[in-house]
């Protein structure tokens, strides 16, 4: 398994894990057992998919999946703050900071993989004749 502790995003989604964690406990009764539980349970599987991603040669398919279930995290904080679950607005804040960092972390990772495999047909496509335009002499 590759190493993940030296990646940007799995330190976001790490401290994401460990806030939620923190923060849920001072969550009315009403809300902690049920959206608490949805929020710390998605963030525990950002974090799982980021160190899925790292250790896969194919990432992509795991990398769209990291940006689906980001999406629904960041759905379940607006919720729990609009259900006045967080004890204070900046508390709400520092959780979405996270989540959207580690979406705009997971959207430039997924490009550079999505850009790998289509390298070599760029540049023969960029040939105006084809393969033999870098061996034929100069006019």
């Amino acid at each position: 398994m590759a190493n993940t502790e030296h990646l940007p995003i799995f330190k976001r989604a790490y401290d994401l894990c460990l806030y939620l964690d923190q923060v849920v406990r001072g969550f009315p009764r009403y809300h902690k057992y049920g959206l608490g539980a949805d929020l710390r349970d998605c963030a525990r599987t950002v974090l799982r998919l980021v160190v899925r991603a790292n250790s896969r040669r194919e990432r992509v398919e795991t990398l769209l999946e990291l940006r689906e279930t980001v999406e629904e995290l960041k759905v379940l904080l607006r919720l729990a703050c609009d259900a006045k679950a967080f004890a204070k607005v900046s508390s709400f804040e520092h959780a979405v900071t996270l989540a959207v960092d580690i979406a705009r972390q997971n959207e430039g990772w997924l490009r550079s993989q999505q850009a790998r495999p289509g390298d070599g047909e760029r540049q023969a496509a960029a040939s105006p004749a084809g393969d033999g335009a870098m061996n034929a002499p100069p006019p």
